[in-house]
């Protein structure tokens, strides 16, 4: 994973002797003023252990051998007492925090496109305190509006304060919460709210508008749909018998005295807390059944992986929607930090809605903690080391010295505070400058994104594993451990089994490392699918002791210090007409990072010899491909063009056997896409994880082109 150092042996000589002789002076006083021996004798620990003694588990981490652990503070064990603990704990703490919206302008692009820009101000905050007392206040107004008790209630609405304010209001009054993604097409965002019988949802005026609008007639049980936007509006065209009401209407409503005085039944930690509806990336999304208990005990967990979590800024983007952010929003809330929201479209100066010359989000916040998914490390990793190139020789080289250098150094458990100021200071500020830790989950991140992030955001990732069955919560790297491909070792309110899987051929008793299906048990696993007991049977059960699990399909293996890999998928599994095995997932990681690819999907039919592609280009680097090659034409032209076609397929190979060390049959690209896949389109989830059904249908004509039409 090294960079390819192109300087004079002799000069290399000269720079590498005068790093050694940096390094011995300045060692002994850096190793122990900065705790750095301390460091390495926790990231070489024995991490978690088998409580059976049996390579299959189950595998617990080192501090809960004896017990998982289920909630932080005692007594603490719903969602209402623990937002009223921060807000006792935390009066006049910054809670919420949104930047004004300065100015709007369309901004015209060179072919035409008209693309909307803001200029946007500082962040307004709301304390613990006031958010408080303002879900309190709309609790109180949905319940003056005929909302009851264990009676659900959706959102469908973009990440923002309101929406915690929301969720915060529904678990003090007990209403279970049914979350939907703002990207899901009509038909799954009616199933979801049809299914749970929801009368009031809570939206946003653009998502009324624009996808709320046209299918408020195919929802009989609605009543009533709450705006959340400041601004009011006037809905004169609603279907009969669907009121509109804006949030500052609901909570004046419910911060009337007669209103507040009315006694809340307040939930029990088994009490549905949220209906979250999945993604939908292996067909119709199912509703996830997730108790107070099961999200108490998952932040429990996680947060005891974050070291000296206190006076932290994070910054909230993605979907609320998905249990990561959801979690991740909720540990930040239960110890005192502060959270600043934005959108990808606003993240970074260089952001698409983002005036040029104005600030984005992370530049305004300077969050110390994010989560992301590996999609958009990915993304960061691939537009630096696009910038890298376009270097002159002396800035390239020297660039490339100094990630090398700094890899050694992390290899070895040490830092490099003269490389982090002198040469990485400029990427690091591309988040803002402050963070120390990332945290990356929804889909597995390649080694060399990890080890760029480390180098040159200067921050550890801490890399982790779960499910929404499991409230997000699984795993988790600890930030001393800077190994790579690794999700850590299970988290304190969590234990892991590894059942054989025979198809596969992954047993426990595999040597050197026991492998197998990867079961999670504990507090943090969900009551199971809503209204799904054929589901529930097959995916979920409850051992000897009571305790549930819940069975995840990916494939693992465990390390001697107690560390899991996630190295398979079963239902990425394909056996190819010759009997022989093939992991799509593995296919599209050992090609992700390809400078030419911005996204693929591997796929494959069982009755044919060989494994097939689609492929979204990197638009900057095809378009110099097809210079070289001398083919000229409008991008949707170069990306159908055939000698263009035959290029990128031989320069995948290529990545192929240098990523995995063997090509991979990919007999034919399909017509290289000059649509990127996004949300919006319905082929990946929010997450960005490929929606294989969809795909398969989106280019059904292409798959059977390429397989001779049969």
């Amino acid at each position: 994973m090294k960079l390819k150092e192109d300087i004079n042996p002799l000069l290399l000589q000269v720079f590498r002797s005068v790093v050694w002789v940096y390094s011995a002076i300045t060692f002994i006083p850096w190793y122990f003023f900065s705790g750095a021996g301390t460091n390495i004798e926790r990231a070489r620990r024995i991490k978690a252990r088998s409580v059976s003694g049996h390579p299959a588990g189950p595998y617990r981490a080192s501090n809960s051998q004896d017990k998982l652990v289920a909630w932080m503070h005692p007594g603490v064990d719903t969602l209402d007492k623990m937002f009223e603990h921060a807000a006792r704990m935390f009066p006049q703490r910054d809670c919420l925090g949104t930047r004004e919206v300065l100015s709007e302008e369309d901004e015209v692009q060179p072919n035409g496109k008209v693309f909307k820009k803001v200029i946007l101000g500082n962040y307004n905050w709301l304390s613990y305190e006031e958010a408080y007392e303002a879900a309190k206040c709309f609790g109180s107004g949905l319940a003056a509006l005929g909302q009851r008790p264990q009676c659900n209630i959706a959102i469908f609405c973009e990440t923002r304060a309101e929406w915690i304010v929301a969720s915060q209001a529904c678990f003090m009054y007990n209403f279970p919460l049914v979350t939907l993604y703002a990207t899901l097409g009509p038909l799954a965002i009616a199933h979801g709210l049809n299914e749970t019988e929801v009368t009031h949802i809570i939206t946003s005026k653009d998502l009324l508008q624009n996808r709320l609008k046209d299918i408020l007639c195919d929802l009989p049980k609605l009543r009533y749909v709450i705006v959340v936007d400041c601004k009011s509006t006037s809905w004169l065209d609603m279907p009969r018998g669907i009121m509109v009401y804006n949030m500052d209407t609901v909570k004046e409503l419910g911060s009337k005295a007669d209103n507040l005085a009315v006694a809340r039944r307040q939930p029990q930690s088994t009490d549905i807390a949220v209906i979250m509806y999945t993604s939908g990336s292996t067909g119709i999304p199912k509703g996830v059944m997730i108790s107070h208990g099961n999200i108490i005990a998952g932040i429990t967990g996680m947060a005891e992986r974050i070291p000296n979590l206190k006076y932290d800024t994070y910054i909230g983007y993605l979907p609320l929607a998905h249990v990561l952010e959801l979690s991740a929003e909720l540990v930040c809330i239960s110890h005192g930090c502060r959270i600043g929201y934005s959108s990808p479209q606003t993240l970074a100066d260089q952001s698409t809605k983002i005036k040029k010359g104005s600030k984005g989000d992370t530049s305004v916040l300077k969050p110390t903690l994010m989560a992301a998914v590996p999609e958009i490390m990915d993304r960061i990793y691939k537009n630096v080391m696009t910038k890298v190139d376009e270097m002159s020789k002396f800035q390239k080289t020297l660039f490339v010295l100094a990630y090398n250098y700094k890899m050694e150094q992390i290899s070895k458990g040490y830092g490099t505070p003269l490389c982090d100021s002198l040469v990485f200071k400029r990427v690091r500020g591309l988040l803002g400058g402050n963070t120390r830790l990332l945290l990356s989950g929804g889909a597995p991140l390649s080694a060399a994104t990890q080890r760029f992030m480390n180098i040159c955001l200067c921050c550890p990732v801490g890399q982790g594993y779960g499910l929404t069955e499991t409230c997000g919560a699984g795993t988790i790297s600890e930030v001393w451990d800077y190994n790579t491909g690794r999700v850590g070792a299970p988290l304190v309110c969590s234990e892991i089994r590894l059942k054989d899987w025979e198809e596969g051929g992954y047993y426990s008793t595999d040597k050197p490392n026991p492998r197998g299906e990867i079961l999670i048990g504990g507090p943090n696993v969900t009551m199971g699918y809503y209204k799904k007991k054929c589901n529930n049977g097959e995916d979920f059960f409850v051992d000897e002791n009571g305790q549930r699990w819940f069975c995840t399909g990916d494939i693992g293996e465990f390390h001697p210090d107690g560390c899991l890999k996630i190295i398979d998928r079963k239902k990425d599994l394909v056996k190819l007409q010759a009997g022989e095995y093939v992991s799509l997932g593995k296919v599209e990681a050992a090609l992700k990072n390809c400078p030419l690819i911005d996204n693929i999907c591997a796929y494959a039919n069982s009755d044919q010899s060989y494994v097939i592609s689609f492929v979204v280009p990197n638009h900057k680097q095809l378009m110099a491909l097809a210079q070289q090659l001398q083919v000229r034409g409008t991008w949707e032209e170069i990306c159908n063009n055939s000698q263009v076609e035959k290029e990128v397929l031989r320069i995948i190979t290529e990545a192929a056997i240098t990523g995995w060390g063997k090509p991979f049959c990919l007999t034919f690209i399909s017509k290289l896409d000059s649509e990127p896949w996004t949300p919006e389109t319905g082929l990946v989830t929010d997450a960005f994880k490929l929606k294989r059904k969809e795909l398969k249908t989106h280019y059904q004509e292409d798959i059977e082109r390429m397989y001779g039409g049969k």
